[in-house]
């Protein structure tokens, strides 16, 4: 997961690994690009953050989906934008899915669930 918010990071760690996910976690685009890059396996799903410094979650979305190892991975935007054309952008840019930020484990449930990720 990628937010510069600490506390969104909690909630959301702790809705995925009662899912069964293992968690990776970093505060903007380019540290999850640089953890990307250490890590063995690539993860089964990113969910990302628009608005962070250093690296946003559209341009993080943009760099991984040119990178032939990662470009596969399913990635959620999970946000405030809540605009139409935002949105666009996003699942153009490759995102899966996209969740309005604020959120219940419901919902998280449910979008994995749309991707395959886990059952409904």
């Amino acid at each position: 997961m990628v937010d510069d918010s600490s506390t969104m990071r909690n909630i959301l760690r702790r809705i995925v690994t009662g899912l069964g996910f293992a968690v990776y976690e970093a505060g903007n685009g380019q540290e999850a690009l640089d953890l990307l890059n250490e890590i063995p396996k690539v993860p089964d799903v990113a969910l990302v953050d628009w608005n962070m410094p250093v690296m946003d979650g559209l341009q993080l979305i943009r760099s991984v989906r040119k990178i032939p190892p990662l470009r596969d991975m399913c990635m959620m935007m999970v946000t405030t934008e809540s605009e139409h054309s935002q949105m666009v952008r996003a699942l153009a840019a490759g995102a899966h899915e996209y969740v309005l930020k604020p959120f219940t484990p419901e919902v998280i449930q449910q979008k994995l669930a749309y991707l395959g990720l886990v059952k409904a």
